[in-house]
């Protein structure tokens, strides 16, 4: 048995001596070993070390007592590896796996298997950022910790923010709590974030990665990049990181919002910016300890943060939906977006019409899981020529311009198996207009902002399950790659 963990996501290129990437390993082996891959086109074995000592370490138990389980709240304080970061290494994903002596005759990973256990992912960074491409890749580190069960082959932990909480009542900030200092393995990187890497790397899109903790700490980095790109389930983000992007934007900066359910809930980082708590609607128990919940972006205060995420976004999960985990990632519909402006550049070479020729609108990713497993909305309503606007009373900005719409009809009856947005979207803001749809659109305030609404649009375009989606997105990364002039 053997897991692990870093120390921090993020680190940079260089020197062959000292500081890098720091590793935390727990084995029962005599002696383990570290394997280094680049994720791009392929994955590549780039590195790997020799034999260091094993030691068996524990976690620390749950805070509230909870029989059997460790706990999600605090840094699991395993000892620390220091390792150094090659200049040679190219920017860009990489995966480090942990080797136990007896495994080390097992095949090396591929391109189609890095989702597992006994990995971690972390991002290497230039040592001048900007210095390889103008487009910066966000990995949503945040999200993905708040969906860390800890688990292990033989051994289902189940603590998360949603498995077994630990909630701080008396705290400030008051919320629950998680910590950026434990095992995982490799889960959402491999379905959301490995095929569409994988795609920009096939067709000559280089990028440079940031984690949210990066965008959270630098208020400096984006003005090194023209585009900003979220990508797949980006649902939870600090107040520096709205800032720090809202400002981007206000500059001339672009973001391209492939992914849904964005900028959800608000955290705090705390800790040293080892671990962030957020106050949500998430059950301890069989209890509620907070209701309605404050962290969360749109309501007003004291009930929320008072600034609706689709000012941002031009959408929000509120007027959205999503398929239950449970079954995850459900029984999606496969009707694609309504077609709806063909004439706009974003269209440009994909042949789509929008039926102003009288006939019927084309479906962009029709066949496909686009409308993915949650995606976003704007409040919207019809015109007397059956084309959704945007009607702007969610927050959504007047030049948000509707490109594609997929009315949410449920799926399944059964409200188990389909839910409309989230209980304290369509509960506590009932009077939006039209019903929920997933909404693909564009707008701008300084520079151009994206968003395609839902979290499949890399996973249909880095597979290219579709020709409409993968033009479309070519069209955006050229058109968005570089800031418009400013006046």
């Amino acid at each position: 048995m053997i897991e692990g963990y870093v120390g921090r996501e993020s680190v940079t290129s260089g020197g062959d001596s000292g500081g890098g990437l720091t590793v935390h390993v727990s084995t029962d082996a005599a002696r383990f070993r570290l394997r280094f891959y680049r994720l791009g086109a392929d994955l590549d074995l780039v590195a790997e070390t020799g034999w260091y000592p094993g030691s068996l370490h524990l976690p620390p138990p749950h805070p509230d007592g909870v029989p059997g389980r460790a706990s999600p709240a605090h840094g699991w304080g395993w000892p620390p590896l220091d390792l150094p970061v090659p200049t040679h290494w190219t920017p860009g994903m990489y995966l480090v796996e942990f080797v136990e002596e007896g495994g080390e005759g097992l095949p090396p990973l591929d391109a189609g298997s890095i989702e597992g256990p006994a990995r971690e992912f972390f991002v290497v960074r230039p040592q001048r950022a900007g210095s390889r491409s103008r487009i910066l890749y966000k990995k949503s580190t945040f999200t993905r910790h708040a969906y860390n069960r800890s688990d292990r082959p033989g051994e289902e932990r189940a603590v998360s923010l949603y498995d077994h909480p630990v909630y701080l009542a008396d705290a400030a900030p008051r919320g629950h709590k998680v910590s950026l200092h434990r095992p995982g393995g490799v889960i959402d990187l491999a379905y959301w974030d490995a095929p569409f890497i994988g795609w920009l790397e096939r067709n000559d899109y280089p990028v440079e990665f940031c984690t949210d903790l990066d965008l959270h700490e630098d208020p400096e980095l984006l003005s090194s990049y023209d585009l900003l790109l979220s990508v797949g389930h980006d649902e939870y983000w600090s107040e520096a990181m709205r800032a720090h992007a809202e400002r981007f934007v206000h500059d001339g900066g672009n973001i391209a919002f492939l992914s849904a359910n964005t900028c959800w809930w608000r955290i705090h980082p705390t800790d040293g910016n080892t671990a962030f708590v957020s106050d949500t609607d998430h059950h301890v128990g069989d209890e509620y300890p907070h209701l309605p919940a404050t962290d969360q972006w749109w309501p007003a205060p004291p009930h929320g943060a008072g600034r609706p995420e689709n000012s941002l976004t031009g959408v929000s999960f509120r007027n959205g939906g999503m398929w239950p985990s449970t079954e995850w990632p459900g029984d999606r519909p496969r009707e694609g977006y309504t077609v709806q402006h063909a004439d706009h550049w974003l269209f440009a070479g994909t042949g789509l019409r929008d039926g102003s020729d009288g006939g019927e609108p084309d479906r962009l990713g029709a066949g496909t899981a686009l409308i993915g497993y949650e995606c976003d909305g704007a409040a919207y309503a019809w015109d007397a020529r059956g084309v959704a606007r945007a009607t702007g009373e969610d927050g959504t900005p007047a030049s948000f311009l509707i490109l594609g719409i997929h009315v949410l009809d449920p799926v399944h009856e059964d409200f188990h198996h389909f839910k409309w947005g989230h209980w304290n979207g369509p509960v506590r803001e009932p009077g939006l207009s039209g019903p929920r749809a997933a909404t693909m659109g564009v707008h701008t305030a300084g520079g151009t902002v994206f968003t395609a609404g839902t979290t499949d649009w890399p996973v249909v375009c880095g597979r290219e399950q579709d020709a409409g989606v993968v033009r479309v997105t070519r069209n955006l990364l050229d058109r968005l790659r570089h800031r418009a002039a400013r006046p």
